[in-house]
């Protein structure tokens, strides 16, 4: 199953709601919204600096990834940015496709 990094940012109301609910309390919601589109939270850090929180997440397709992104932003709370994480095989096949490219000016 594909799996995403999750940055996300509280605004002021997002931040009273975790105040109030704690780090736990918001895993747990987190935790049951990826559950419901078929996923798995595989772990979930606040942190200092731009990003409040790092999630890791595996979701089954890009659809369900912009689907939690944009229902969670929307919500106006907290601010999300998803990045699609990719594993070394799939790197791998990457390497392996033939790319017809022309760098500009050449």
């Amino acid at each position: 199953m594909p799996k995403y990094l999750i940055k996300a940012t509280y605004t002021p109301v997002g931040l009273k709601g975790l105040l109030e609910e704690g780090g736990t309390g918001r895993r747990g919601a987190v935790e049951q919204m990826v559950q419901r589109l078929d996923g798995r939270l595989e772990t979930m850090y606040w942190a200092f600096g731009t990003e409040d929180a790092y999630l890791v997440v595996e979701l089954p397709n890009n659809a369900s990834a912009a689907a939690l992104g944009l229902v969670v932003s929307a919500a106006g709370a907290v601010r999300t940015s998803t990045v699609v994480l990719l594993t070394a095989e799939e790197i791998d096949e990457a390497t392996r496709r033939k790319v017809p490219y022309r760098a500009p000016g050449e």
